[in-house]
């Protein structure tokens, strides 16, 4: 039986209870096994200057994912060629674990461009997406609104940013219950953001 295995993508700088919440959803909430957090090591759409090292956002996912049996973090993007493109991301996951069926996961506002995709209809050809709710303007093309591979689950639409927390983070504002536990400590044990 193949496992299924939802791939959610991010910089996760830093990863916030928000993403955990969204992960976990889909992990209890849908027919997923199991959720990877696949941290990015540079998005195409991010300003780089801005991120941290990619082991500090790892080592922070995996602070974040230590209670939690079917989240697992994934530095797999850190080994591919930059910039990361989900389409080859895929391609290389289903060669190394051909036991696996890879899903990714998105937003609502990812699925509204993702026909801008790199190889976007070999993705859908291929996988199952995952879509969670998100606010925001614009709206889905018409070819994904009733498609069979696209799956819409009903989970709580956070209005958390990794943005926010570093800016609040900057101003000396005290955002612990945003964060994992193990996250805050990091990021005052390391001086992050400031």
């Amino acid at each position: 039986m193949n496992r299924k295995t939802g791939l959610f993508f991010g910089t996760f700088n830093p990863v916030h209870i928000g993403h955990l919440i969204i992960a976990n959803h889909m992990a209890e909430f849908s027919d997923l096994d199991e959720i990877w957090l696949v941290v990015t090591p540079h998005n195409p759409h991010k300003k780089k200057s801005s991120l941290l090292e990619n082991h500090h956002r790892l080592e922070m996912v995996y602070k974040a994912c230590e209670n939690y049996e079917n989240l697992k973090p994934s530095d797999i993007e850190f080994k591919l060629p930059q910039p990361n493109y989900t389409a080859t991301t895929l391609a290389h996951l289903q060669e190394k674990f051909p036991t696996n069926e890879f899903c990714p996961i998105m937003g609502e506002d990812n699925l509204k461009t993702f026909h801008k995709w790199k190889n976007y209809e070999v993705i859908l050809q291929n996988h199952q997406i995952y879509v969670y709710p998100r606010i925001s303007g614009g709206k889905v093309e018409n070819q994904f609104k009733e498609h069979p591979k696209i799956n819409r689950i009903a989970a709580p639409v956070i209005e958390i940013s990794s943005t926010f927390i570093r800016k609040a983070v900057k101003e000396g504002k005290n955002i612990n219950p945003m964060l994992p536990d193990a996250v805050w400590h990091y990021i005052k044990l390391m001086n992050f953001y400031k």
